[in-house]
């Protein structure tokens, strides 16, 4: 057996045990790697449990099993890097295949962002939030409030705080590709804005040579300037870009007026084919969609100092839990 082949061993073991979010025995962990493709049977589980143990990767709670430890998170998080390069496009594509959103009966599922922040900030928050949305700067007025200890796939709200789903701009790629469009999400990017105007893309990173998510980054990095679009009518915000085949343009535009009409939008009126959208590449036989992402107005709380944590691009979510509170 090879090192790499050991340490992906390692890693899957380690990924068994934190998804299972309790203590897991070997045969268990044995009978979820089966399913994974891996065929190492019980005592080759142990064997590297074992190594694990030792390693301070996981620790051993009685009878019960193995729980990961967080050195053990931090592990999954810095290894095998190349399959970290796949896993946001990856994580896409899942999220836009299980969307089920209607924009004719308005009803179905939709992807979400999620952010969470300091209870004692949420009112002073809201309102900057509110001045985003009435700026047409992000997808959707409607947002879902999520009280402390509430749970939002593997994210739980913690006490003393509070969470905010907004929708997520992703949300459109799944509905036109549930229309029979294909779809293919290309670049998170800043884009800069003047005088009210989206101008062109300032920085583009491709959703599938990136082992983060773009939109994370640029919001990590702190690289927006959403207050100076409100203050003065120019700054930069966030948006992505996708394509889409040229023919489907007139099926395209009925479905953005139709997902307007359930307060789904957010789409920078550039939609066109070309050699560039915005100063962003476009592919031959295509037209690029811009569109303004969800977490813009989160993009501006982090501006004025408060700390907010944003999971873009989070889970899936009812439509109808979404509620217009502006």
């Amino acid at each position: 057996m090879t090192e790499f082949t050991t340490q992906r061993l390692i890693i899957e073991i380690l990924k068994t045990i934190y998804e299972n979010n309790e203590p897991i025995g070997a045969r268990l962990i044995a009978d979820k790697m089966n399913e994974r493709g891996y065929s190492l049977g019980e005592r080759g589980v142990r064997y590297h449990l074992k190594i694990l143990d030792a390693n301070g990767f996981t620790k051993r709670v009685g009878y019960s099993g193995r729980i990961i430890t967080k050195k053990g998170i931090a592990e999954i998080n810095n290894a095998l890097v190349g399959d970290r390069m796949g896993f946001v496009i990856s994580r896409i594509q899942e999220l836009l295949y299980s969307t089920t959103f209607d924009p004719y009966k308005k009803s179905g599922n939709i992807i979400i962002n999620l952010s969470i922040m300091d209870k004692d900030d949420f009112d002073k928050n809201m309102e900057l939030i509110q001045a985003v949305i009435q700026g047409g700067y992000t997808v959707s007025p409607r947002c879902h409030i999520f009280e402390e200890g509430a749970k939002v796939s593997n994210i739980t709200v913690p006490q003393g705080s509070v969470g905010i789903a907004t929708i997520c701009s992703l949300t459109i790629d799944g509905v036109l590709l549930k229309q029979g469009i294909p779809v293919e999400t290309k670049y998170g990017g800043i884009i800069q804005v003047d005088n009210g105007i989206p101008v062109r893309f300032t920085d583009l990173i491709s959703y599938t040579g990136t082992s983060l998510d773009p939109i994370k980054i640029f919001l990590s990095k702190r690289m927006t300037d959403v207050m100076g679009i409100l203050d003065h009518g120019s700054g930069l915000l966030l948006a992505n870009l996708r394509e889409a085949p040229i023919i489907a343009y007139e099926n395209i535009m009925d479905i953005i007026d139709r997902l307007n009409s359930a307060d789904i939008d957010g789409v920078i009126r550039h939609i066109h084919a070309g050699d560039t959208v915005l100063s962003a590449p476009i592919s031959p036989g295509k037209i690029g969609i811009p569109i303004y992402a969800g977490v813009n107005p989160l993009a501006a709380v982090v501006e004025k100092g408060i700390e907010v944590s944003t999971y873009p691009v989070s889970s899936m979510m009812d439509y109808g839990d979404m509620d217009k509170i502006f």
